[in-house]
């Protein structure tokens, strides 16, 4: 068994509901919910005070899931993100099939594929995306741990993941990344 089987159990009945949780992914600890839900989406935005023009990072598990949420993903995608050596967010345009709200204005989203054992088991199991933004109000610094989350962060989610709040490890929120049509890589956050 998982050891942090329970914790998905509680994980994904939140979700299912429509609801939030804070969890710890493969940067810093985040606030999700299922990225094609839009109320849920919304309760994200509210509990950031963030405004809804700003876009929200969505996590997939596997590149063949891009095909699902984009209406062109690059051909040679797979190749790209093989080759990236840290946690990425790659912008890419066409979205689809998630909530309006966590696609930019100009139509495209922030994907990063996971590879935390934590985040992969919790996405495939939920079988769908899922939206992590950095667990803090929207202006204040993004928490390197668990211990740096604020009550009103703990207290505003659905369920509060156990597994790794312990972790004295400092994380750094994912590089960002966009890939140009024709297949250039810029990068917009080091």
């Amino acid at each position: 068994m998982i050891h942090f089987e329970n914790d998905l159990e509680h994980a994904l009945a939140a979700l299912r509901a429509g609801g939030t949780i804070l969890y710890p992914t493969d940067t810093i600890w985040g606030i999700g919910c299922d990225a094609t839900d839009e109320q849920a989406v919304k309760k994200v935005f509210g509990l950031k005070k963030r405004d809804e023009s700003k876009s929200l990072v969505i996590l997939m598990a596997d590149t063949k899931d891009l095909v699902k949420y984009l209406s062109q993903p690059p051909p040679d995608i797979a190749e790209v993100l093989a080759g990236f050596d840290r946690p990425t967010t790659v912008i890419y345009e066409g979205a689809l099939h998630l909530a309006p709200n966590v696609v930019h204005e100009d139509g495209t989203v922030a994907i990063r594929l996971v590879k935390d054992p934590f985040c992969r088991h919790l996405v495939k199991r939920l079988r769908k995306p899922l939206v992590s933004t950095s667990a803090n109000i929207s202006g204040e610094p993004a928490p390197a741990s668990f211990a740096d989350i604020s009550q009103e962060i703990r207290r505003g989610v659905d369920y509060v993941v156990k597994y790794r709040q312990d972790d004295q490890e400092q994380h750094q929120p994912s590089r960002i990344v966009r890939i140009s049509k024709n297949g250039e890589l810029e990068v917009l956050r080091p």
